[in-house]
């Protein structure tokens, strides 16, 4: 089941891309990346709903009183919490959904790659018989996995001084802490669901780097584009909460 509605669809469309675009591989993964956006849109559209409304929650007369209220009693604290989370209808960990989403997507795109590049003669034979009838083998066959410097099907690094630096990771990092931050609602002391949020954007972006440095490259180019992406969405839609990205600053 995992190949028939995970692989074989996401090789597919990656490899018709490929085609119609001149064979650049490079080119095609980022495309594919602004389709896996536009797909999951309405997730993204919920988890900026949710921030929002932990935003307001800040500034609410009732949430107030029961953080001062129930300081010293955190049962009762993350109990009233949840009530007003259901009154509301907001999601406290609506922020961290996307991310879980992510995922299979994450380790379809690894798998894609791997069988589209297809090093070994078993590979080949294997991606020729999951292609779908509307791709022509010998038009896409050999795959050009070169894009700019590198080889998307292997990780990437610079040589910089002797040392294999790897560039494409640490710009992961960077944009997916970026991301993580401009989606972090402010939280007060107790606040379970923000404190969560706050936890997923200080390890998730090492996780996503150390996936960007561990496996095909290509998956760091769509880690890269896909965090640019989301921090666009959330710039023109007005709701990145910039001031997360300044130390100590509250928002």
């Amino acid at each position: 089941m995992w190949d028939t509605y995970i692989i074989i669809p996401m090789s597919n469309v990656l490899l018709w891309i490929y085609e119609i675009i001149g064979h650049n591989f490079g080119i095609a993964i980022i495309l594919f990346t602004i389709l896996i956006r536009a797909i999951t849109w309405p997730l993204t559209a919920q988890q900026l709903k949710g921030t929002q409304g932990m935003q307001e929650l800040q500034k609410d007369k009732e949430w107030l009183g029961i953080q001062k209220k129930y300081k010293n009693d955190k049962e009762k604290l993350a109990s009233e919490q949840m009530r007003i989370y259901k009154e509301r209808g907001i999601n406290p960990f609506g922020s961290c959904l996307p991310t879980f989403i992510q995922f299979p997507i994450i380790i379809g795109l690894y798998q894609s790659i791997i069988r589209s590049l297809a090093a070994t003669p078993l590979s080949l034979l294997n991606l020729s018989r999951s292609l779908y009838s509307f791709l022509d083998v010998s038009q896409i066959i050999p795959l050009n996995s070169r894009f700019l410097w590198m080889d998307l099907g292997r990780p990437e690094s610079i040589n910089v001084f002797g040392f294999a630096l790897p560039t494409l990771a640490i710009i992961v990092v960077i944009t997916s802490y970026i991301q993580s931050k401009l989606m972090t609602p402010p939280s007060n002391p107790g606040d379970q669901g923000a404190a969560m949020g706050n936890m997923m954007a200080i390890y998730m972006p090492f996780l996503m780097g150390y996936f960007a440095m561990t496996f095909a490259s290509g998956l760091a180019l769509y880690f890269i584009v896909s965090n640019l992406l989301g921090i666009a969405q959330y710039a023109m839609m007005g709701k990145a909460n910039w001031s997360n990205l300044i130390p100590g600053k509250k928002s």
